[in-house]
C-alpha cells in the first residue's frame, strides 16, 4: 500500500463522518422572499419571535399573549379558531385549566382527518419557550399559510391543533382525545417537539400496533432529510417518555409521528430556550419535514394506516429511508453466519487463515472494548466529582459536552490504534475475524431482545465483503475498501453523539464502545496502516487538547451561564421559615442566604414539591418569618354515606399563587375528585403520597372531594407555591448576575408555604 492510498483513505474517511453529520439537515440562508406557496424559515422565524417574548406557562400573563398571538393568526389566514377550555389532570395528578386552540381546513370526502399539533405554553416558571414548542408552532403556521396560499381542497379535513398545558401533565391532549368531538375523526397526528434548541430532527413513532404502514407511507412522502430509525423506536417504546402524542395512542387509538430535536440540550427548559439560540438549520429542518407530509397524508387514505406488521427501517444519506421488515431479520443473520463460516474455510484452505493468529487477534478487539467500555463509563463521574458545578445542569449535559465527547472519542480511537499497534504482526485477515463474531454476536442479540436494532447486520455484510477480499487479495485497493464502509459509517457515526446528547453525559459509555465498534469495520482498511503508533499518539494528543479545552470552559459565562436556585420556605404549623436551594454548587448569589450556616436537610422534615427528576433541596438556613397570607381551607362536606367517609375540602389562596401541591398520610384512598375532575386510579397509587398538584388560573380555588373507609384519619400538607420570590415586596431580593440563570425542572425563585392540616 502507498503511503499516499493510506493518507488519502483516511482523510476519505474523516470526510464521510463530517458529511454524516452535516448532510441530515437543509442549510439556512435567508428566505424571506421565497415564494408564497413555500415553507420560509424567516417568515416562521417571525411567529417564534412573537412568541418567546416571556415565560408563558400555564397561569402566567404572557400565556394569555400568545394565545391570542396564534388565534389571531390563524384569523389572518382565513381559518375560523375556535377554543376548547376545561380541567384536566391526567395521569400525573397534575390539575390545570387548558385552552386548546383548534381550527380546521375541510376536505373534499369525509374521512379521517390529519392533525398537525404541537403545544404553546412553555415550562413554568422561566422558559421563553422557542424551541419548545415555539419552533412547533411556528412550524405548523408557516406551513400551514404556504399550503393555504395555492388555493387547493385537501381530500382529508386538516386539523391544526394547539395544545395547552402539555408541560404539566400533557392536559391539553386529554382533553381533546376525551372530550373534543373532532377526537374520533383523527386518522394520523403530526406532532411537533424539542427537548433542545438545535440539531437534527428525528423522526419518531407512536403506534399500538406494527410500524409497517407508517413508514411506507413517511417513504413516499419523500422528505428531503429524514432522519430516523428503528433502535431508537424500539428503545423509545420501552421507555416511559411521554408527548401529547402519547394520550392520542393509549387513549384514543391514535397514531402518529413525531418529530424533534434534542441538540444543545443545556437550554431544555431555560430562559435561554429563546429566539437567539434556536438553531435557525433545525427550524428549517422542521419545515422540510411537514411541507411534504402535509401534501401526502391530507390526501392519503389515512384508513389504511394501521397494520400488524413491524419494519426495520433507518436513514442513510443520498438514499434516506431504507427498510424491510421483521422476517428478514433472521434469514439475514443465518445468511452472514453461513457467509462466514464459508469464508473461514476457504480462508484456511488457502492457507490464508491461521487458527492462532486468529486467538491472537481477539485480544486487541476484546482489550479495546473493555477498556474503552470502562473509560467511557466511569467518564462523567470523575467529571462530576472534579467539576461539582456540573450537577447543577440537571440535564446532565453541560455546556462543553461536544467537547467531553471528542475527547473520548478521540481516547476510544487512541486505545484501539495503541491496541492494534501492538498485535501489528498480526496479518489483516487473521484480525477481522473477531470483529466479525463481536458484531454478529450483537446482530444475534438484537434479533433475540431489541429487533428494532438489526439493522447491526449491515456492518457484518460490509466487513464479510471486506473479508472475501482481504482474504484474497495481498494489497487490495483501499478506495474499494473504503466505499463499502460507508453505508454502516454514515449510518452509526451519527449516534456516537446522538446518545450523550439526548440521554446525557452519563451515556458517554455509548460513545466510546461505539467509536471502537466502529474502528473495528474500518480494520479491513486500519490493519494496512503501517504507523498505528503514530495515529494512537495523534488521537490522544487530540483527546487530552479537548479535556484541557473543555476544563478551560467549565466554568459559567453571561452565555453559558450556571442554574441557580433559591426558595424562601414558611412553615405556617410552626411559624419558622427557612432559606432552602438546590445547587449543589452555591455561588455568590445564594450565599447571600445560605453561607456558613448552611445545613443538609433532613428529607422527610424539610419536604419540597415535585420536580422533574426528584431533585431535593441540597441545603437550607435559618430565615426570617414574612407576612405571607396562608391558605383559607374551609370543610365543605364530611359524612358518612353505606360504610364510606365522603371528605370535601375548598383551599383558597389569599395571595397571588402559581401551584398548589397536596400530599396526604400513607391511608389508601377510593376515589378522589378535584375541581370535578376524577383522579386516576395511577394517581391515588402513588408511592411519593402526592395526592394532586393544581397549576392555577387567576387565583383558583382547589376543591377536593375524598372517600376512604370509616375510621381512617386523614391528613393533607398543602403546598403553596408563588414564583415571585424576586419581586415580593416582602423581600429585597437583588437580581442574578449575568452568568447565572433560573435552575430549570424545580421550584425556583420561589415562596413556598407549607400548612398540615387533620380531619
Amino acid at each position: 500500500m502507498t503511503k499516499t492510498a493510506r493518507y488519502l483513505t483516511l482523510f476519505l474517511l474523516l470526510g464521510i463522518i463530517y458529511w454524516s453529520f452535516i448532510a441530515i439537515m437543509p442549510g439556512y440562508s435567508r428566505d424571506i422572499d421565497v415564494a408564497s406557496n413555500s415553507f420560509s424559515t424567516d417568515r416562521a422565524l417571525k411567529h417564534i419571535a412573537a412568541i418567546s417574548k416571556e415565560p408563558h406557562a400555564v397561569g402566567f400573563k404572557a400565556h394569555t399573549d400568545v394565545q391570542n398571538y396564534i388565534v389571531h393568526e390563524l384569523e389572518h389566514m382565513g381559518l375560523k379558531p375556535t377554543l376548547q377550555e376545561g380541567y384536566s389532570a391526567g395521569e400525573w395528578a397534575n390539575l390545570s385549566y387548558a385552552t386548546n386552540i383548534l381550527a380546521k381546513i375541510k376536505g373534499k370526502n369525509n374521512r379521517q382527518s390529519l392533525v398537525l399539533m404541537s403545544h404553546y405554553d412553555s415550562s413554568p416558571h422561566s422558559s421563553l419557550g422557542a424551541s419548545d414548542a415555539g419552533s412547533g408552532v411556528a412550524t405548523i403556521l408557516e406551513s400551514i399559510r404556504a399550503f393555504i396560499s395555492e388555493d387547493k381542497t385537501p381530500e382529508n379535513d386538516i386539523v391544526i391543533l394547539f395544545t395547552d398545558a402539555e408541560e404539566l401533565g400533557l392536559n391539553g391532549a386529554d382533553l381533546f382525545v376525551n372530550k373534543h368531538p373532532w377526537a374520533k375523526d383523527v386518522g394520523l397526528v403530526l406532532n411537533f417537539e424539542a427537548r433542545g434548541s438545535g440539531g437534527p430532527s428525528y423522526m419518531l413513532i407512536e403506534t399500538n400496533q406494527g410500524n409497517r404502514r407508517l413508514i411506507e407511507e413517511f417513504t413516499a412522502a419523500n422528505p428531503e432529510y429524514p432522519v430516523a430509525n428503528s433502535l431508537v423506536y424500539s428503545i423509545y417504546k420501552m421507555l416511559p417518555n411521554d408527548t401529547d402524542l402519547t394520550i392520542f395512542r393509549e387513549d384514543g387509538n391514535i397514531q402518529g409521528l413525531n418529530f424533534a430535536f434534542i441538540d444543545d440540550h443545556f437550554d431544555y427548559h431555560t430562559e435561554r430556550d429563546n429566539y437567539e439560540r434556536l438553531d435557525r438549520e433545525t427550524l428549517a429542518h422542521q419545515g422540510s419535514y411537514l411541507m411534504p407530509l402535509l401534501d401526502h397524508f391530507s390526501n392519503t387514505d389515512l384508513s389504511n394506516l394501521r397494520s400488524k406488521e413491524d419494519y426495520i427501517y433507518f436513514t442513510v444519506p443520498l438514499f434516506k429511508t431504507v427498510f424491510y421488515p421483521y422476517a428478514w431479520i433472521w434469514p439475514m443473520v443465518v445468511l452472514a453466519v453461513l457467509l462466514f463460516l464459508l469464508l473461514l474455510f476457504i480462508g484456511f484452505k488457502k492457507k490464508v487463515l491461521s487458527t492462532r493468529e486468529i486467538f491472537k487477534g481477539f485480544l486487541p478487539c476484546l482489550f479495546s472494548l473493555l477498556v474503552s467500555g470502562m473509560v467511557g463509563y466511569y467518564a462523567w463521574p470523575f467529571l462530576n466529582g472534579l467539576y461539582p458545578q456540573y450537577r447543577d445542569i440537571l440535564h446532565g449535559f453541560p455546556y462543553n459536552g461536544y467537547t467531553y465527547i471528542l475527547a473520548f472519542t478521540m481516547l476510544s480511537m487512541a486505545i484501539c490504534f495503541y491496541m492494534y499497534h501492538r498485535f501489528r504482526s498480526i496479518k489483516t485477515p487473521n484480525l477481522l475475524v473477531a470483529p466479525l463474531v463481536v458484531w454478529l454476536l450483537i446482530s444475534v442479540v438484537a434479533a433475540v431482545y431489541l429487533k428494532g436494532a438489526s439493522f447491526t447486520i449491515i456492518p457484518v455484510f460490509a466487513l464479510l465483503i471486506s473479508f472475501m477480499i482481504v482474504c484474497n487479495q495481498e494489497k487490495p485497493s483501499l478506495y474499494l475498501l473504503v466505499f463499502l464502509v460507508f453505508p454502516a459509517l454514515t449510518m452509526f457515526a451519527p449516534f456516537v453523539k446522538m446518545f450523550p446528547v439526548g440521554l446525557g453525559l452519563k451515556m458517554l459509555v455509548s460513545a466510546t464502545v461505539l467509536t471502537t465498534l466502529l474502528f473495528v469495520v474500518l480494520l479491513p482498511i486500519f490493519g494496512f496502516y503501517k504507523h498505528k503508533g503514530r495515529l494512537a499518539l495523534m488521537a490522544t494528543i487530540l483527546g487530552l487538547g479537548s479535556l484541557i479545552y473543555a476544563h478551560f470552559n467549565s466554568y459559567f459565562t453571561e452565555d453559558n451561564a450556571k442554574p441557580s436556585s433559591l426558595v424562601y420556605l414558611l412553615d405556617a404549623n410552626e411559624n419558622s421559615a427557612q432559606w432552602a436551594t438546590y445547587d449543589n454548587y452555591l455561588t455568590d448569589w445564594t450565599k447571600q442566604y445560605l453561607g456558613k450556616d448552611k445545613t443538609i436537610p433532613n428529607k422527610h422534615r424539610d419536604k419540597t414539591i415535585d420536580s422533574k427528576y426528584k431533585t431535593p433541596f441540597s441545603y437550607v438556613s435559618k430565615a426570617p418569618v414574612k407576612d405571607i397570607p396562608a391558605p383559607k381551607i374551609e370543610k365543605i362536606l364530611d359524612t358518612i354515606i353505606e360504610n364510606r367517609r365522603y371528605l370535601t375540602i375548598c383551599i383558597t389562596p389569599q395571595r397571588a399563587v402559581n401551584r398548589v401541591d397536596v400530599f396526604k398520610n400513607e391511608i389508601s384512598l377510593e376515589a378522589a375528585t378535584v375541581n370535578g375532575v376524577r383522579l386516576s386510579d395511577y394517581a391515588l397509587l402513588d408511592t411519593s403520597r402526592k395526592l394532586v398538584t393544581h397549576y392555577i388560573n387567576d387565583n383558583d380555588y382547589t376543591e377536593i372531594s375524598l372517600v376512604t373507609a370509616v375510621g381512617l384519619p386523614i391528613e393533607l400538607s398543602i403546598f403553596e407555591a408563588s414564583n415571585d420570590l424576586l419581586i415580593n415586596e416582602n423581600f429585597n431580593i437583588p437580581k442574578r448576575p449575568k452568568n447565572e440563570i433560573p435552575m430549570p425542572f424545580v421550584l425556583n425563585d420561589a415562596i413556598l408555604l407549607t400548612k398540615t392540616i387533620k380531619f
